[in-house]
């Protein structure tokens, strides 16, 4: 296939290709398309017309703008695929931010100039309230929402590529995370022990749980003979104030946690608590109760405990922690202790170690140093038919008393490569 650029104005070109010969009467045709940008993105355009000409995939320009794309994606593709909470978000994003700026632009026009125009624009000058640029990781958020879409107009043959696949989103600055020592955990549950969320933060520091997952917890999955709960649901609240109780997003999600007989003992007495109260209104504690509710045994607003848990920090003297962070606390706390990775990942229901590893990496060296002290301690008392020396870093450490070398070391002197014991000089 043939294809040409012409140039029409400053910024604007006409795009020129053969499509091919009609099926009917077998005679040549051609399409005219408008392209505004520079020289180079209308050849690549044209490049990746001529392309999906040849591959059989090629698309008619939609007459479509970006504002009816992303409205059409969220009623048909986001409305089905994403949970209730990510449906309102996306939209959010949508109607606040992307549609606002890109949603005249016509589909087949849309060029990576204007999405890398967009980014920069809402970095200096995104805030809803005009007070400054958003963070970087809010426009990647967008250009993750306006990629998806993209992708979908490709799927439905809607466009023929996703141009925001070859613009840079703003690079997100790692933050520091933030943890409590044990010295600040204590501190916090102090101040926490005379407020009716006691229990309530005690788990998610000795759990490691979501605040949503721990909301959403019922009597019937908190087994206090064997000491474990299951994690089968999650809460949370929209913005149009309604309460919602799902299933965790991934099957990881769904997991068995092992309690501390410390938490277990507290459950104990907090379940009796809950039962004088509730036997006080003629009401009996079901098995399908939520463990935190309230009195009457409606479940607590997500966004009540997140205000009482800001009270406590300011009782407490500490500043710069979320309620999230008490899940991080509880993972930091257990690597450093020496277990595994791997059951760290299992409680927090990450779906593979790689994620807590990455996440977690800034206690990794730490680890690390405390692995090879404890490695150089298992030798120190040491049966002396199994080390004569009973401290291994002293042979490690001093080459003497040693009179060979054995065969196959890694070494480039030709000589000790030999497979005989070599004698060292």
């Amino acid at each position: 296939m043939k294809g040409h650029v012409y140039q029409r104005t400053k910024g604007s070109w006409t795009i020129v290709y053969d499509l091919p010969p009609d099926p009917a009467t077998g005679k040549r045709r051609q399409k005219w398309q408008t392209f505004k940008g520079t020289k180079r993105d209308a050849d690549r355009a044209l490049r990746d017309i001529l392309t999906s000409i040849e591959a059989g995939a090629y698309v008619k320009p939609s007459k479509q703008t970006v504002g009816e794309l992303l409205e059409q994606w969220l009623r048909e593709y986001a409305s089905i695929n994403t949970t209730d909470r990510t449906q309102e978000s996306y939209a959010s994003v949508v109607h606040r931010h992307l549609i606002p700026t890109l949603g005249k632009v016509w589909l087949a026009e849309l060029r990576p100039q204007d999405i890398q125009s967009y980014y920069a624009t809402k970095l200096t000058a995104g805030r809803a309230d005009g007070q400054g640029g958003l963070s970087a990781r809010s426009v990647v958020y967008h250009h993750r929402i306006l990629s998806k879409a993209l992708d979908y107009a490709v799927k439905m043959g809607l466009a023929v590529r996703n141009v925001a696949k070859v613009v840079d989103p703003p690079r997100m600055a790692k933050v520091a995370m933030r943890t409590l020592s044990p010295d600040e955990v204590v501190t916090f549950l102090d101040a926490a022990r005379d407020t009716e969320y006691y229990v309530y933060f005690s788990a998610l520091l000795y759990t490691g749980l979501r605040r949503g997952e721990l909301l959403a917890l019922r009597w019937r999955n908190l087994d206090l003979d064997s000491g474990a709960l299951s994690v089968v649901e999650t809460a949370y609240r929209l913005g149009t104030g309604e309460y919602r109780i799902k299933e965790p997003k991934t099957p990881h999600s769904r997991r068995t946690v092992a309690l501390p007989s410390s938490l277990v003992g507290l459950f104990k007495v907090y379940r009796w608590d809950q039962e004088l109260v509730r036997s006080q209104q003629d009401i009996g504690l079901e098995v399908d109760d939520f463990v935190f509710a309230r009195p009457d045994g409606s479940p607590i607003n997500p966004n009540a405990v997140t205000l009482a848990f800001r009270r406590i920090l300011k009782r407490a003297g500490l500043k710069g922690v979320r309620i999230h962070d008490l899940r991080h606390t509880h993972a930091t706390l257990m690597l450093r202790a020496g277990v595994h990775p791997k059951v760290v990942s299992e409680r927090l229901g990450h779906a593979t170690i790689g994620i807590t590893l990455d996440i977690y990496s800034h206690v990794l060296p730490g680890m690390q140093e405390s692995a090879a002290e404890k490695f150089d301690r298992l030798f120190d008392d040491a049966d002396a038919d199994v080390i004569s020396e009973g401290d291994v870093s002293k042979p490690l450490a001093n080459l003497e008393g040693i009179t060979s070398r054995p065969c196959g070391i890694r070494t480039h002197d030709t000589l000790i490569k030999s497979q005989v014991l070599c004698q060292l000089s």
